[in-house]
């Protein structure tokens, strides 16, 4: 089908300006068209092709910009960004220099909010509101959130501030029975009942005292404008249970919605993937999830926790093969983490997963319920430094700052895939605090990772190369392109491994042997590994030249891994210069 009502609508504007019988039409060419593009240029599909009819529905029936529409955390924003604009620069979503992935302000006028982690629409949407009322604006204000999303508790938070007050506000539940993994919890079954119709509970929006209706077909454009225009109408909160399938209109996406929720490229007409190029490298992810079932073999004690990211974290594995120890506990990091707590004094050895950037959400867990009470939980923390595409909401780059100051709490980074495996079997052996172990989205580089089990001193660094000039310290997997970057210079190299605790003994040897230190890191050089190097140097009363490598003291914007580090340099080549110059 040739695009021929989507070719003319560069805005909401433009849409409103056609009949409801246009709307299917332009429902099938949306599709096609979000389809064609990331076949080609990748991203985020299903959960985009998942509410076509309900983006359309929208900017129908409310007067957007005026009217202030959020989507939680973003992956099913295409058909918006799309419909609001920016269809001709569409094939740069998510390249360095083109559009986000996520909605963002600075974009768009129709992103009203940015967004990138889950939960928050119901809070910030209550906000405007609040905010619309407070100045007497005559305002519609909606949060599309999904069934995993609205099961975390920030949005509960969200719902039980809005069932007390009168703000002008309209929840959309998307209901398709999963996040990026399937939707867990008491929750989801509880929606399942409802959509059954045997649920026999009160129902739980309305004990909150939020005007409910539905569930009706998220693929009914009818039916989804005559609802809308009905609660236009409506006062106070309200919230609109719809039923959509993700990955809608292509069929491998909805037969597979794991697979087809960022599916790489693919053949757009037929849905099959491209086959990628084999490598003879693994995952981080994967090194950890087949490495905690071997250990949880040996160990009837460990644990595995994720917050809704077993296929992300490759928790997946244990699931299959001991799934009495491993929980998806759903989008709900402040709860994993605690969770893992409990477990620790009572003698379980949890490995609680969480990507770097969503350990943010958990913070006091970590400090108040684990390190103050010196419980030995043991934190992976996956998706650590640059992560690429997903930008500057999911780079894990603040955790090393963020987690250093916390006490009691070590800090490893390890360098390549067996320092993760022999960290991880060091941690369950028996330590008496928690430990953080952070490693990078990706590939390793070493093939044959999967050997004996060696135990690590604890605050122990290594010399990875001997030089007279000036030494390198680096922390964790950047070692790689520090390595790359000094073949030929005479300097030395060390693997600090730890950031806390330090290898004093080791610091004290190389500040008394080089004039000049440089510490490379791929995590934010405020506060980071870098500032750890300095504070040592101050406290020794050290006076030797140090220059701190990291990533700068601003967001850092999407795009190819090796993209951003030559961006903030700290690629091979970048490093060999800077190192160069400085010799």
């Amino acid at each position: 089908m040739q695009n021929q009502l989507l070719t003319h609508i560069n805005s909401p504007e433009n849409l409103r300006n056609l009949k409801v019988d246009d709307l299917p039409q332009l429902a099938q060419e949306l599709r096609e068209f979000i389809i064609n593009i990331v076949a080609t240029k990748e991203g985020h599909l299903g959960a985009s092709l998942g509410v076509v009819e309900l983006t359309i529905a929208l900017h129908y029936v409310f007067n957007t910009p005026e009217d202030l529409l959020i989507w939680d955390v973003g992956h099913q924003a295409y058909g918006h960004k799309i419909l609001t604009g920016r269809k001709h620069i569409f094939d740069t979503n998510r390249q360095l220099g083109g559009i986000s992935g996520f909605p963002k302000r600075d974009e768009s006028i129709y992103d009203a909010f940015g967004v990138g982690h889950s939960s928050t629409s119901i809070s910030a949407a209550l906000g405007m509101a609040i905010a619309s009322k407070l100045k007497g604006e005559n305002k519609q204000h909606i949060a599309v959130i999904g069934d995993a999303s609205i099961a975390s508790g920030m949005a509960f938070e969200g719902l039980n501030h809005a069932g007390v007050s009168d703000a002008n506000l309209l929840v959309i539940l998307n209901d398709n029975a999963i996040g990026i993994d399937p939707s867990v919890g008491a929750l989801k079954q509880y929606l399942t009942n409802v959509k059954k119709g045997t649920n026999k509970r009160n129902n739980i929006i309305e004990a909150l005292n939020i005007d409910y209706s539905g569930p009706i077909d998220g693929h009914d454009i009818d039916k989804i404008i005559s609802e809308l225009e009905r609660l236009k109408a409506v006062k106070g909160p309200k919230l609109l249970h719809i039923i959509t399938t993700k990955g809608k209109g292509l069929k491998q996406a909805e037969e597979n919605q794991v697979k087809y929720h960022a599916p790489g490229k693919f053949n757009s007409k037929t849905g099959e993937l491209h086959i990628k190029q084999s490598s003879e490298f693994t995952k981080y992810q994967d090194v950890f999830g087949r490495t905690i079932v071997e250990l949880a073999k040996k160990n009837k004690n460990i644990v595995g926790i994720t917050p809704a990211m077993p296929t992300g974290s490759s928790l997946k594995y244990m699931m299959e093969e001991i799934p009495d120890r491993a929980f998806d506990v759903g989008i709900a990091e402040q709860h994993a983490v605690t969770l893992a707590a409990g477990m620790t004094t009572q003698g379980l050895v949890p490995f609680c997963n969480i990507y770097s950037t969503f350990l943010q959400r958990a913070y006091d867990q970590v400090i108040h319920d684990v390190a103050l009470q010196k419980l030995p939980v043991i934190f992976c923390l996956d998706r650590a430094g640059l992560v690429g595409e997903d930008g500057a909401t999911h780079h894990g780059v603040f955790d090393l700052a963020y987690l250093r100051c916390i006490p009691d709490l070590i800090i490893f980074a390890p360098r390549n895939e067996v320092e993760l495996r022999n960290i991880m079997y060091t941690a369950q052996l028996g330590l008496n605090q928690p430990i953080a172990i952070r490693y990078p989205r990706g590939r390793g580089n070493i093939k044959n990772w999967k050997q004996a089990f060696e135990k690590i001193t604890i605050g122990e660094g290594v010399t990875l190369k001997k030089g007279a000039r000036l030494a390198i310290l680096s922390i964790g997997s950047i070692a790689k392109n520090v390595t790359e970057a000094i073949t030929d210079l005479e300097v030395s190299h060390y693997d600090m491994r730890f950031v806390k605790p330090l290898d004093e003994n080791l610091l004290h040897k190389i500040f008394k042997n080089y004039s000049t230190i440089i510490t490379a890191e791929d995590g934010a050089v405020k506060g980071g590994f870098g500032s750890v190097i300095l504070e040592f140097a101050s406290e020794n009363n050290y006076n030797n030249t140090i220059k701190t490598l990291g990533v700068p003291d601003n967001f850092i914007e999407h795009g190819k891994i090796d993209e951003l580090q030559q961006l903030v340099g700290l690629d091979a080549n970048s490093l060999h210069k800077f190192i160069e110059e400085l010799l």
